[in-house]
């Protein structure tokens, strides 16, 4: 019987339990993620070299034209994982380890100032045992076997909910998971352009943008990438997630919050796609940022909440014909007081395009029920051209798509909810079915599911974004006859009581007829 292959959490959960007791948890992630980083680049390295061999061109497997062609990085020996491995039980194999991504670092210069710098020589100055048994863990994982896999985003986003929740969940920092990310993309369709995530985490916004471009035979040549992140580890991991598939982006000069310092205050972005820290508190002082240009137009978002400083500022990056999807907590819905005279403001300025409600439990670090915005700065009748054809968009400025997805998706991994390839799809098509000329035709409103409102209907229910407040519920009870259910429910009871009984008397004449006096 073939022995069963460990799954990428098994293998991380064994690494992790290599570090308890050396490393604090919440640097477990950055330590593994170092060596995924080394493992994931000479994998793509050796396939690359199999690849020139096999083409014929083995005395060009030194040239390093032929692998950066590839987006692949050229490795020097002392910087490729076999030389690690083989010196894994080496007393300076710390060491190694750091010259290696020193190595990388130098001979590469997008990924100046990515790698961590002489950490593992820090974090393991006498460890050797804990550090080569990491290295061994890790070298059992295939890290290209999924080529759909974004492997540092999944493995950032692992630790970041098993381990780290003081950092993220208190902070409200969620990993957004693949299938998210690809269904934005799918709605807003980033096919070339300024894009841009202004709490981009590990990158992985940007990572599915590009493989949304690669599936549709798109030019990725054509998206400019520009992103910020407070975190500087986490804004490393970013440059690393993105440097190894050979994507350029700035991040801007320093790890620093997009509120207190603006890395992009300038920028006018085709596309926006953001998962911004839930209901974040107190993320300006009270007399902070109170002119911000961001917020023109609309009053200062309130100190208590981060939710609509987030989509003011998202609101401000976006150009002439710039779309939005981002995520926000359920209650940005409908929130009260200064909350809702910014959302009164968007919809009067008719921003908001569609609103889409989530299932639960589809985050590693949250259970809650999230919402999907989408916001569209030119919603008028237009003509666009999308991989090489012509989609014929209506005037929707007077209406707003709701939508309900709390009972879709399909479970994983036990308690955990993901959108399949297929749902995705048809909830995509839903959505721009109902932006064309065609709407008439392809799209109609289900009870349940979605609703096309109109701008007098949300005024109606006073600016509150809740779908349920426009998507039709369907009152099963309606059509019952009560008195007739009530009847049925009667004569079941009692025939089930009658079968009791006879079941109680079946036992005693058991028991008399062994001999025993049943009082």
């Amino acid at each position: 019987m073939p022995k069963k292959e460990k799954s990428l959490e098994s293998s991380l959960w064994e690494s992790a339990n290599k570090l308890r007791g050396n490393v604090e948890p919440s640097e477990y992630k950055h330590v593994v993620l170092g060596l995924f980083f080394l493992k994931f680049a000479c994998d793509k390295y050796e396939e690359r070299k199999s690849q020139i061999i096999a083409e014929g061109k083995e005395k060009y497997v030194d040239f390093v034209e032929f692998y950066t062609m590839k987006n692949v990085f050229y490795l020097k020996e002392r910087a490729r994982w076999s030389y690690l491995v083989s010196n894994a039980k080496q007393p300076n194999i710390a060491l190694l380890i750091d010259d290696a991504l020193s190595t990388i670092e130098k001979d590469n210069p997008t990924l100046k100032g990515a790698l961590p710098d002489n950490y593992y020589s820090r974090t393991f100055p006498d460890d050797v045992t804990n550090l080569s048994s990491l290295l061994d863990t890790v070298n059992k994982i295939d890290t290209l076997k999924d080529k759909q896999l974004d492997i540092i985003g999944r493995v950032y986003e692992y630790f970041l909910g098993k381990f780290s929740q003081a950092e993220g969940r208190d902070k409200g920092e969620y990993y957004t998971p693949k299938c998210i990310v690809n269904f934005i993309a799918s709605l807003i369709q980033p096919y070339k352009g300024y894009i841009y995530d202004p709490c981009c985490g590990s990158g992985g916004m940007f990572v599915q943008s590009f493989k949304f471009v690669q599936s549709h035979k798109g030019n990725t040549k054509e998206l400019a990438i520009y992103g910020q992140e407070r975190t500087a580890t986490t804004r490393k991991l970013a440059r690393m997630n993105l440097a190894i598939r050979g994507i350029n982006a700035d991040f801007g000069e320093k790890a620093v919050s997009t509120f207190s310092d603006d890395q992009h205050k300038d920028l006018k972005a085709d596309f926006v796609m953001a998962n911004p820290p839930f209901n974040q508190k107190n993320w300006r002082a009270e007399n902070e940022l109170i002119d911000d240009p961001r917020w023109n137009g609309y009053i200062v978002p309130p100190v208590g909440d981060a939710n609509y400083a987030w989509i003011l500022n998202i609101v401000s990056k976006l150009n002439q014909n710039g779309i939005a999807g981002f995520l926000l907590a359920n209650g940005a819905l409908s929130d009260s007081g200064d909350q809702y005279q910014i959302r009164k403001r968007l919809i009067e300025n008719r921003l908001v395009e569609a609103i889409i409600m989530l299932p639960r439990d589809m985050f590693y670090t949250t259970d809650i029920s999230v919402t999907l915005w989408i916001l569209n700065r030119n919603k008028k009748e237009r003509i666009v051209e999308l991989f090489g054809q012509n989609r014929h968009l209506r005037d929707r400025r007077e209406e707003i798509l709701f939508m309900d997805l709390r009972q879709c998706g399909s479970p994983y991994e036990k308690k955990f909810i993901a959108f399949t390839d297929d749902e995705i799809l048809k909830h995509a098509k839903i959505f721009h079915d109902w932006q064309t000329v065609e709407k008439e035709t392809l799209y109609k409103d289900i009870p349940e599911y979605c609703f096309s409102a109109t701008f007098e209907d949300v005024k109606t229910q006073d600016f509150s974004l809740v779908p349920n407040k426009y998507i039709k519920f369907i009152n099963r009870d309606e059509n019952i006859d009560f008195d007739s259910k009530m009847k049925q429910i009667q004569i079941q009871l009692s025939s089930l009581m009658k079968e009791e009984e006879q079941s109680k008397q079946a036992v005693l004449k058991v028991f008399e007829d062994l001999g025993y006096e049943i009082k």
